[in-house]
């Protein structure tokens, strides 16, 4: 697929939906739609990447997910150590930069010690950003920048007039990402979920009642056709924009 740069959303993100679904429908333990959904992730990444798309963020592992039974929380937390470790390669091969938000200090040791050692060995990579959100939530992530601020007010390094939006969004674990175009929901459901509550103020919302473990390159490809096909006008008018141009 050849897309004109500027056409292309430059931060898209995915609330992958749909694993335990796949599963039951087909008589498998939920388990094996999660393994299927991670056979996904490689395959949109690998299309992210070779289509041009600067930054991707997925929601791997929300902060409410913790509330989930504890064997399946202790297999997911499995398969995200052997993803992690499986797409070593793949990552550093396609200079990809391994970020993440959300409150990781709460993963098992056998995740994060992989995940650091490959955040760390990515850090250069320039070709594109993969953002995993784990441990992660939208309201919980604006409380806790909330709060980092009001510390900074309280030791008098800022001012509360100094509190902006650029000054907040700053702030954010997802500051150094380009600004959200296009958020993705799989499986059928239409709503956010707690993701990326600030980022996608803006953003392009998409949604396909296609399981998370069926979404691959051509799904993808259509979300993209999709968002190519719409006018952002960010509180303008068509006429604005089109004198802006």
């Amino acid at each position: 697929m050849s897309i004109d740069p500027a056409a292309l959303p430059r931060h898209v993100a995915i609330i992958m939906d749909g694993n335990g679904r796949w599963a039951r429908e087909r008589g498998m333990p939920r388990i094996e739609g999660h393994r299927r959904g991670a056979n996904a992730v490689h395959e949109v990444v690998r299309a992210a990447r070779e289509i041009g798309v600067k930054a991707l963020t997925l929601y791997a592992f929300s902060a409410q997910n913790w509330f989930r039974p504890p064997e399946e929380v202790s297999m997911l937390m499995r398969l995200l150590r052997e993803y992690v470790i499986a797409e070593r390669a793949e990552i550093m091969d396609n200079s990809i930069r391994l970020v993440t938000i959300g409150d990781t200090d709460r993963l098992p040791g056998l995740v994060r010690e992989p995940l650091d050692s490959l955040v760390c060995e990515s850090a250069g990579n320039q070709a594109m950003t993969l953002c995993l959100a784990l441990s992660y939530g939208g309201r919980e992530s604006i409380l806790a920048t909330t709060r980092a601020l009001c510390d900074l007010v309280k030791q008098g390094v800022l001012s509360p007039s100094d509190v902006t939006e650029d000054r907040f969004h700053s702030a954010m674990q997802t500051a150094d990402l380009p600004q959200l175009d296009l958020l993705i929901r799989t499986s059928g459901e239409v709503r956010l979920s707690n993701f990326l509550l600030w980022e996608s103020a803006y953003a392009e919302l998409y949604f396909t009642d296609t399981y998370w473990p069926e979404f691959g390159r051509d799904e993808f490809i259509r979300a993209l056709e999709s968002y190519r096909g719409r006018e952002r006008r960010f509180g303008l008018t068509g006429d604005q924009l089109r004198r802006l141009g």
